[in-house]
């Protein structure tokens, strides 16, 4: 199938200024992403930046960039003006790879693309894997969701769900079954919901949550989920992540 892939990319991080240009092995991450996502099956890959420093490193490293406006409010609000700059139709598919996860696995692009392509009910797809560690699930930067009998999401949220009733009064120390999942921030798109999506009224529970994605849910839309085997690799959002990728790139 064909689809493109969007990084969005912000220069200003509270936590890791100028993140999208740390040096991770002699190139800037957003460039680390792209290469990663060129692996996948897209037929492009495109970074959504905001600003002119990011588009001037993609292009001295021969990736495709565009400056997007910089008072967007979400990624999802950024990735939407991409794809009218890319003259992209409705029925395309587009997946959003986070400029911050320079480890990602091109097959995980891959199952998203083709999951929302077999999906007609949905039209937005995104991807899990199982939680097998307690202080993870207890972990509110861990975001947990539940899906229904056909893999479509339910619910996201940073509280750990679903809750056992009885089995956890004494604390958590192991994990039933099923596992719960947590949340892979890979998405695939229909274009033409992307172009609506800054459209759409915000969730309050996306308020609540600081989820952008329950946004998709409240307006009575459906996610495919797929649940991948593996783990991903780190992102990257502290000094210590970043400390972290650089060794494991090393």
């Amino acid at each position: 199938m064909s689809f493109t892939v969007l990084i969005p990319a912000r220069l200003a991080s509270t936590r890791l200024p100028r993140k999208p240009l740390a040096d991770i092995g002699g190139l800037p991450m957003v460039v680390r992403v792209a290469q990663r996502a060129a692996l996948s099956g897209a037929k492009r890959v495109v970074v959504a930046a905001d600003h002119a420093d990011i588009v001037q490193a993609c292009r001295e490293h021969q990736i495709a960039a565009l400056l997007t406006r910089a008072d967007h409010a979400t990624g999802s609000d950024r990735l939407a003006e991409a794809c009218a700059l890319l003259g992209l139709h409705d029925d395309e598919v587009v997946v959003n790879v986070q400029g911050d996860e320079p480890l990602i696995d091109p097959s995980l692009i891959d199952a998203c693309a083709s999951l929302l392509a077999g999906t007609r009910d949905c039209v937005v797809s995104t991807a899990a894997h199982e939680i097998d560690d307690p202080a993870e699930f207890l972990n509110p930067n861990v975001v947990k969701l539940v899906c229904d009998a056909v893999g479509r999401a339910l619910y996201f949220s940073r509280a750990p769900i679903p809750w056992w009733r009885d089995g956890y009064a004494a604390g958590v120390t192991s994990l039933g079954t099923p596992k719960p999942l947590r949340h892979i921030g890979v998405y695939g798109y229909q274009v033409g919901f992307l172009k609506r999506f800054p459209l759409l009224a915000p969730s309050p529970h996306e308020g609540i949550e600081s989820l952008e994605q329950l946004r998709v849910l409240w307006h009575g839309e459906r996610i495919a989920v797929h649940v991948s085997e593996t783990r991903p690799g780190p992102g990257v959002d502290t000094p210590e992540d970043l400390a972290r990728v650089r060794a494991l790139f090393a």
